[in-house]
């Protein structure tokens, strides 16, 4: 169950830093979900590093990091993406 959570995690995670980066991306949704899935685990480790592993109630402070996290990866795995697989998939 914990693969299946972190898939969802990580699926609302992309859309989240997708529809917060101007202009449009060009990664499958696939890897989108993969990006946000490794930036809950960046975010995480952040917000353990912070001090704000877990607290009482809902952990926003967590969320952040794990947001910020997605946009930073989502972002540069795009620009990754484009520059070596996404030029040979555009029409010519």
């Amino acid at each position: 169950m914990g693969w299946l959570w972190a898939i969802i995690v990580g699926f609302v995670l992309g859309l989240i830093a997708k529809a917060l980066i101007p202009g449009k991306q060009h990664s499958p949704l696939w890897l989108t979900t993969i990006f946000g899935m490794l930036g809950a685990i960046v975010g995480n480790s952040i917000a353990r590093a912070a001090g704000v592993e877990s607290t009482d109630g809902i952990d926003w402070s967590r969320h952040a990091f794990q947001v910020v996290a997605a946009v930073i990866i989502v972002y540069v795995g795009d620009m990754l993406y484009m520059a070596t697989l996404g030029r040979r998939k555009q029409p010519r």
